[in-house]
């Protein structure tokens, strides 16, 4: 028998972007920095790789789900105008399919409660062994070698 955990990928909020577009300030309250892309920057605005010469913004974010202790500011980047967001699309972003992350779970505290390492080529069955865990709200994607933040996963409502 196998069992599915439905989820949905939460990418930036654009409700924050365009704080930080707004004010020019950061998570941490300190200066965004603008740059142009080298190509490969991890967008978190729409979930891709960014192309050479987009324009960008690199900043301090605390995502969402983690509190307390567990809060952290950690670098990302994202287009510095408005995009249309991620593809839409069930599960793992595409663009990012095959790449190794590490999946850290969170508690409704928000605390950490574990998390795995993934080669990136079977994400979902990872997603579902965590969230097979009743205790386990949320996930954060994180690179694995700089370890920022590259998305939420959240459980489907219903």
């Amino acid at each position: 028998m196998t069992t599915t955990t439905t989820f949905r990928v939460r990418a930036l909020p654009a409700a924050t972007l365009e704080t930080v577009r707004r004010t020019g300030r950061d998570a941490a309250d300190r200066p965004v920095e603008a740059l142009v892309a080298g190509g490969g920057e991890p967008l978190r605005c729409c979930l891709r790789d960014a192309e050479a010469g987009e324009s960008l913004l690199l900043f301090g974010y605390a995502p969402p789900g983690a509190a307390g202790p567990y809060r952290e500011v950690g670098p990302i980047f994202a287009h510095t105008a408005a995009c249309r967001g991620p593809e839409p699309a069930d599960g793992h972003p595409p663009a990012w399919r095959g790449r190794p992350q590490v999946l850290r779970a969170y508690d409704r505290r928000g605390r950490i409660h574990g998390g795995r390492l993934h080669d990136g080529t079977d994400p979902e069955t990872v997603i579902a062994e965590l969230f097979a865990d009743p205790a386990v709200h949320q996930l954060h994607s994180r690179n694995v070698v700089y370890g920022c933040f590259m998305f939420a996963v959240e459980r489907a409502a219903g």
